[in-house]
């Protein structure tokens, strides 16, 4: 007798073997049997003739560390057969940090990660992981984030991490990474982070790399002068060098300037090949979404997010950010952007910066800090599509010839906040499964599996997860390779997919035709 048994499926194992029907009979959170079990009961069965049946989906780049803490049943995720998400990531997120930072912490990422409550313990990775364990649907890993250590060290400063709160630092990494992180996340065009060196990342990174750990990268773009190369790639290949650590470049893809012309992209990362132990992600949409915040200049952030609402209310900083854009000008137009959350004048959703201008007859850095000012800085954005349809083909294009490489996975980058999120929060998964694998022919179902299952559980040790063999966690999706299909769109994001009928997670039915169940069997892993 099993829990459950799924019958007559095409299993698609995430190796990237070819596919084979059989059944699989799972009891507790376990896989224990594949094979004929026609002469076998169970407590529960799914038939899943005419489906197929793969490892669950690992999101190896995902914004959800606050919204789970509310919204635990994150169907925008399970909907799309995501079992497992990497949080944490872009250095961005809540833990180890004492009370008091929490706070400030919290505050400074609403418009990415939304309002968690204000009262969790975050005072350890341990203290972290007890908040999601067996408490949301999904399984989550989480690498050390490094704002997290500098502001436990310097505080939201710009001050050099040296000496004693560099060694304070690593012993933070330390007790990380012996408490179950992955490995250290960065994003360096985020404060605290973009005030660190290269320097202080390899010798942060060389901690990491005695655990086996990763270094996952959003590439720098602010303070280019304080880095190795002048901050993106080159940098973050020069800590993998000096360190010994692995590397991960999250959401690495062609954009309008480079559309067609991947090499650009991933050519200094191959001829690195033999000296870092490199990987990428990547989703299937020509543009990104952030939060507001970030794109004030540097010296604004200094303070944290109380200084930040005092800045920007002053009429001479706000001048003094002119100025500084009109030097440096700004790589996220501002012309280009869509508001897609700003719960305290939800009025301005769905509308243009420019549009809101209008509105308020203000100039275009006035009405972003008005809305900065008015929401706490609870503010998110998405860049607009390009309205060059063969643009936007090309850009597809090149994400499934870098999907089609053994060295990247799926990252959805999902920010599932507001009246209209990036659609990547409910679409990644099934865009790339369904629309663009059938529409570009490029890589066969086997090798796609494998890229959004194996790939990244090998990558962040996430041991028995990402493949569907015997003994391994019973995490699960089953769709309809045929039909799976997105639906959202820009304009019309929160719209789940379609041909998922079924989702297991840790043993557990987590959606069933179609509806979620209310399970919430995630564990924080490893």
């Amino acid at each position: 007798m099993f829990d459950l048994i799924i019958r007559n499926g095409l299993i698609i194992d995430g190796t990237g073997r070819k596919a084979y029907t059989s059944d699989i009979g799972i009891n507790g959170e376990f896989i224990t049997t594949i094979g004929n079990l026609n002469n076998t009961q169970a407590k529960n069965e799914i038939n899943a003739e005419g489906l197929s049946i793969a490892p669950g989906f690992i999101d190896a780049h995902a914004h959800s560390d606050g919204i789970l803490l509310y919204d635990p049943q994150h169907a925008n995720g399970i909907r799309q057969g995501i079992t497992t998400e990497i949080l944490g990531q872009d250095g961005l997120s809540y833990a180890p940090l004492s009370e008091k930072n929490y706070k400030i912490q919290r505050h400074y990422l609403n418009g990415i990660l939304g309002s968690p409550p204000e009262n969790l313990n975050m005072k350890t990775v341990k203290n972290f992981k007890a908040n999601y364990h067996k408490k949301i649907a999904i399984n989550t890993a989480y690498p050390i984030p490094h704002s997290a250590l500098r502001l436990e060290t310097v505080g939201f400063t710009d001050r050099p991490l040296i000496g004693k709160d560099l060694e304070q630092a690593k012993k933070m990494v330390i007790e990380g990474m012996e408490q179950g992180s992955i490995g250290l996340a960065t994003g360096m065009s985020y404060h605290p982070n973009a005030w660190s060196t290269t320097e202080e990342l390899i010798e942060l990174c060389k901690v990491v790399a005695q655990y086996n750990g990763v270094y996952i990268t959003h590439l720098r773009d602010v303070n280019p002068e304080r880095a190795f190369g002048n901050g993106g790639i080159p940098e973050a290949l020069e800590i993998g060098r000096k360190s010994g650590v692995k590397v991960h470049f999250s959401h690495t893809r062609t954009d309008a300037s480079t559309a067609g012309k991947i090499e650009k992209v991933i050519t200094l990362i191959d001829q690195s090949k033999n000296e870092v132990d490199s990987t990428l992600d990547i989703y299937p949409y020509p543009t990104g979404s952030t939060f507001l915040t970030s794109l004030l200049p540097s010296f604004v952030h200094e303070g944290g997010p109380s200084a930040i609402l005092d800045n920007i209310q002053n009429p001479s900083i706000i001048k003094k950010i002119i100025e500084y854009y009109q030097t440096y000008p700004l790589k996220a137009p501002l012309d280009s952007t869509t508001i897609s959350y700003a719960p305290k004048t939800p009025q301005f959703e769905k509308f243009g910066l420019v549009d809101i201008q209008k509105k308020l007859k203000l100039s275009i850095w006035e009405t972003l800090c008005h809305l900065l000012i008015k929401n706490d800085l609870e503010v998110g954005f998405w860049l607009n599509p390009p309205s060059n349809m063969a643009l936007w083909d090309q850009i597809n294009k090149d994400a499934l010839q870098l999907l089609s490489r053994p060295d990247y996975m799926v990252g959805s980058d999902a920010i599932p906040l507001g009246s209209i999120p990036h659609p990547r929060a409910y679409g990644t998964f099934p865009r790339f499964l369904g629309r663009l694998r059938r529409k570009y022919n490029i890589l066969n179902i086997e090798q796609m599996i494998q890229r959004m299952t194996q790939n990244p559980a090998q990558r962040f040790g996430l041991n028995k997860r990402g493949s569907l063999l015997v003994d391994n966690y019973a995490d699960l999706v089953i769709f309809n390779q045929e039909h799976i299909i997105d639906t959202a769109t820009y304009d019309d994001p929160k719209q789940f997919p379609l041909g998922i009928p079924y989702v297991v997670i840790n043993g557990e039915i987590a959606v069933n035709n179609e509806i979620c169940t209310g399970s919430l069997s995630g564990h924080a892993i490893p």
